[in-house]
């Protein structure tokens, strides 16, 4: 199983992370051409003020996600196997439980329809997420199997 991990203190608040996951999802093929007024270019994560300290808000993909539990549709699951928790647009039934659900507050509904639900995919054809790949102070990490446990002690 894989986790992203933040340390909130090596956070600058330079928003490459975000930057990097709108690039992976969106139709540029570089971070120059990346239209940041285009409402269909969205990040699945963010960075948020707690006080003047920059954070990551990255999905987590939790042991017991709420986000499952919460939908109706069967929208939502977990790849046991993984430890990804994915969306399936198709099966959305468009309730918005799982949004209202997510202890992070990380999932959020699409700007244009409104309809679907943006979630992080832990850029399922990479061996690391872009958001981990391009964050230069080191905040964002991928944690393998072996140091699974530490996400309960961390940022």
């Amino acid at each position: 199983m894989h986790r992203i991990v933040v340390n909130k203190d090596l956070c600058t608040g330079c928003k490459s992370c975000v930057f990097a996951c709108m690039l992976k999802h969106s139709e540029n093929d570089n971070v120059y051409s990346l239209d940041l007024e285009n409402i269909d270019n969205i990040s699945r994560d963010h960075i948020e003020l707690c006080g003047d300290s920059p954070v990551p808000i990255v999905c987590r993909h939790c042991d017991e996600p709420e986000c499952v539990m919460a939908c109706m549709s069967g929208a939502m699951s977990k790849d046991s196997e993984s430890g990804v928790v994915s969306y399936d647009q198709e099966k959305c039934g468009s309730c918005y439980m799982c949004v209202m659900s997510c202890p992070y507050g990380v999932l959020k509904t699409d700007d244009r329809e409104k309809q679907h639900i943006i979630k992080c995919d832990l850029c399922k054809d990479k061996e690391n997420p872009m958001c981990v790949e391009n964050c230069p102070s080191g905040a964002l990490e991928v944690l393998k199997e072996d140091a699974y446990e530490l996400c309960n002690f961390r940022g």
